[in-house]
């Protein structure tokens, strides 16, 4: 049985094995998302997203628990620091999911950053379609804690959730800007902590200045994950999300747009590594680069030359 055959028929080894396929880009890595695209499209993907330390891993274990209460089956994909020795994942957050392994109907896999500005790793897309061919439910994908550059998580999700915590000096330093505009809903983690009750006021007079929700108010729960105050509420609150989005047909427009973005950030990765290897890689550019660093010659026409050349 191959990887894609393994994948559809529920082997967890065969899905390791596609995820690292794709994550290290593998020689078979395009024909085995090519064989599984078509069985995409089923999951129920949840991007969690917030500030370092707000205890998202921990929310993110008692999530995909109640969710198996309820009968579903849960894929993660939790993106880790990238080490500076091997360039693969920490794996801090597998690490503190460990129990959750023991269960079949849960699948958790670290993918480094890679350098990723967002701090989701480009692959984390393939990762999800994975794990929805697979047949997971639901697909949480949890973010490293890197700040406002973390909207990136908003191209794979249905359902977006920024996890905060009070006592974080500035609070609404840490959600303001992109971060706030990305939240479908919004869980105060760590809710025993002293300042709870500012930190939710402060969010709702943000969310009255914000114009980008029109049919849905983000709901504000309050959590403690490490003792499993509050999970009911927050996924009661997911599920809410989804039913607006299907009622409303947002969700269609949702997917659409993110198919659109795929499509775009293919190309741009394949005509930056066209540009890297036949044009940066080249001895002419070299000398363009000495000219232009005495002044012979400006960046203006060489740009507009070479993208005349290449687009030909």
């Amino acid at each position: 049985m191959n990887i894609v055959e393994g994948v559809l028929n529920h082997s967890r080894l065969a899905l390791a094995k596609a995820i690292t396929a794709v994550e290290n880009e593998y020689d078979n890595a395009v024909e085995i998302m090519t064989a599984i695209y078509p069985h995409t499209g089923n999951a129920y993907v949840i991007g969690i997203t917030g500030p370092p330390g707000a205890g998202k891993s921990t929310l993110t274990d008692k999530l995909a628990k109640e969710y198996r209460k309820r009968g579903k089956t849960v894929g993660i994909i939790a993106i880790d620091p990238t080490s500076p020795f091997s360039g693969g994942a920490i794996l801090g957050d597998r690490i503190r999911m460990l129990d959750l392994t023991a269960d079949e109907g849960i699948f958790v896999r670290s993918m480094a950053t890679r350098g990723s500005l967002g701090g989701l790793s480009q692959k984390a897309g393939d990762a999800v379609k994975l794990m929805d061919a697979y047949g997971f439910d639901v697909i949480i994908v949890e973010t490293v804690g890197v700040g406002q550059s973390e909207v990136d998580i908003v191209k794979t999700a249905d359902t977006t959730m920024v996890v905060v915590i009070p006592g974080m000096g500035d609070d609404i330093q840490a959600i303001k800007a992109g971060i706030l505009e990305i939240g479908d809903l919004f869980t105060i983690n760590k809710a025993d902590r002293e300042g709870t009750d500012k930190l939710n006021i402060e969010i709702e007079m943000m969310l009255e200045l914000n114009p980008e929700h029109f049919g849905w108010r983000p709901p504000i729960n309050r959590t403690i994950a490490s003792k499993g105050e509050g999970i009911e509420a927050v996924v009661d609150s997911i599920e809410e999300h989804k039913a607006y989005l299907i009622e409303s047909d947002q969700l269609s427009k949702i997917r659409k747009a993110r198919i659109k973005n795929e499509v775009t950030a293919m190309l741009n990765d394949r005509v930056n590594r066209y540009i890297d290897k036949n044009v940066v890689a080249t001895s002419e550019f070299d000398i363009l680069v000495e000219k232009l660093q005495i002044r012979e010659i400006e960046p203006y026409s060489v740009v507009a030359d070479i993208v005349g050349k290449v687009l030909r």
